[in-house]
């Protein structure tokens, strides 16, 4: 990876971490409890649950994410970043721009 790709990635990165930081603030207030008192139909009741859930899983998810992504911020300008932890191959350059946070490579991916 050169200096010009490096760069780009790192700038793509740090867009993607205040994404996920809007995302979470996002989520956070959506997967708030649903009080026991509101006065909504059953089957209303149970979609607001429902729903409260899936942002939960969301923010859960957007969490590790941002985690990800800062600790890939962190390793961006190692020698060893876009190598792969398992065979130790390069990660295709294609992976790395969709999946900065990726430490493998597609096959051990799939593995």
């Amino acid at each position: 990876m050169n200096e010009e790709e490096r760069a780009e990635l790192k700038q793509k990165i740090i867009e993607e971490i205040s994404t996920q930081k809007h995302l979470i603030q996002s989520f956070t207030k959506t997967s708030k409890p649903v009080a026991p008192d509101n006065a909504i139909g059953r089957l209303t009741r149970m979609e607001a649950i429902s729903s409260q859930g899936i942002s939960e899983a969301s923010l859960n998810s957007s969490k590790v994410k941002l985690e990800q992504l800062k600790k890939a911020l962190e390793k961006i300008d190692l020698p060893e970043f876009g190598i792969c932890i398992r065979c130790a191959n390069s990660i295709p350059q294609g992976r790395i721009m969709l999946m900065p946070e990726s430490a493998v490579c597609v096959a051990c991916a799939e593995k």
